[in-house]
């Protein structure tokens, strides 16, 4: 009877002692912001540029990068950027078929000559944007996603306040405008072309098409004709795998450009130069700079962290990984064996946790010195705890 009596008390006690237990989770994200490495490697004619290093958004070379400009059609960049969203959401598909509107034939200079009334697919109109920078596709793709080029320029400029993109504004969704107010900067250009080829690797497919035809169907009749590609660099200068060119009277030669060599992508924002081989010249100039001193450490994360305790959850113990690949980009080259990683976990961690909470982080340092941090989440759900739940696990432990 005694050993009852105090298998009953200890019962009570311990879901007494349970029952209060509580405990709060918190750690603090460092995060490093990326600075200008290097401001004279190269002299440039053109008054405005920035190279960045896409996987990390490191600038690597700046000159005049905030100071404000026409980007002409560099302006597709972001009509490209939500195109891509609105397929990622579901909201289109590239096969879906779109009519050109009397006002989207009436766009002026770079054009494919889209009739009133022609449909073309998704794909197509996406071609003949990256391709042969066509300002009607631009508008005809435009009135689609939005219903209309307004509503579709408000999406662009709330897009360009979500990236940070502090000194653009646009107008149109080609770059026509003339307008001062329809303005950007080499680092926002730089900005959203990495959101565009970061998220979405695919554009590459278009963007690197230097010659193909189309067909207009129109009331005349089928009518083929051949896309040719805006980007010079892409036939001199190997690595090439994009972007964008943009030129008006007012805005003169601008172009963003990606290459890709080693597995280091990088990004070469050009704007205001005096004429097209400078724009084409002058990138190349940046991204061949760029490969001579860049290197990247990526660490897939891919080692078991295994768990960690978790309080006042319906489990004890909490599945932890790292959030994903970590990139580090070196331009001293310094010895990557010398990287060392060292694993923080929050002091407490209290339920319900949901899945990809953070709870703690992986810091790399070099040489003493700390050069970034990943982010440690749980890889799994942990509901929170009822009195049930701590009554049936003191039950398992005691008696049965």
């Amino acid at each position: 009877m005694k050993s009852v009596r105090k298998k009953i008390y200890r019962i009570i006690a311990a879901v007494l002692l349970i029952a209060v237990l509580a405990g709060n989770t918190a750690l603090a994200e460092e995060t490093a912001e990326n600075t200008t490495i290097n401001s004279s490697a190269v002299s440039l004619e053109s008054p405005s540029a920035v190279l960045m290093e896409a996987s990390t958004g490191t600038i690597l070379f700046a000159k005049n990068p905030d100071e404000m400009r026409s980007p002409a059609s560099i302006t597709k960049i972001m009509t490209l950027l939500l195109t891509f969203e609105a397929l990622e959401k579901g909201r289109i598909r590239l096969e879906d078929e779109v009519l050109t509107s009397v006002y989207a034939k009436s766009m002026g200079g770079s054009q494919v000559f889209l009739d009133e009334g022609e449909i073309q697919t998704v794909d197509t109109l996406i071609k003949c944007i990256t391709v042969a920078s066509g300002n009607d596709a631009s508008v005809a793709l435009a009135e689609y996603v939005a219903g209309s080029e307004a509503e579709f320029v408000n999406m662009m400029n709330d897009k360009a306040a979500q990236l940070g993109m502090t000194n653009t504004h646009f107008l149109d969704c080609c770059g026509l405008s003339a307008d001062s107010a329809h303005h950007t900067t080499a680092r926002d250009v730089a900005i959203m072309s990495r959101e565009l080829v970061t998220k979405y690797p695919q554009v590459y497919e278009y963007t690197k098409i230097w010659m193909e035809d189309i067909t207009h169907v129109t009331s005349r009749g089928s009518e083929p004709f051949t896309l040719a590609s805006t980007n010079k660099l892409l036939k001199q200068y190997q690595w090439t795998t994009g972007l964008k060119t943009g030129s008006t009277s007012v805005a003169k030669y601008c172009f963003s450009a990606t290459a890709t060599k080693n597995n280091i992508d990088l990004i070469a924002v050009i704007m205001g130069a005096p004429d097209p081989k400078v724009r084409f010249s002058e990138a190349q100039i940046l991204l061949e700079y760029g490969f001579a001193v860049t290197r990247l450490y990526v660490d897939e994360n891919k080692q078991v962290l295994g768990d960690i305790p978790v309080a006042r959850g319906r489990a004890d113990r909490l599945a932890v990984e790292p959030q994903g690949v970590f990139r580090y980009l070196d331009v001293t080259s310094a010895d990557f064996n010398q990287i060392m990683k060292q694993y923080q976990y929050a002091d407490n961690v209290t339920a319900p946790v949901e899945k990809g909470a953070e709870v703690g982080c992986i810091i790399y340092s070099l040489e003493g010195r700390e050069i970034g941090r990943m982010p440690i989440v749980a890889a799994e759900p942990v509901e929170k705890a009822f009195f049930v739940d701590y009554l049936r696990r003191v039950i398992n432990k005691y008696i049965i």
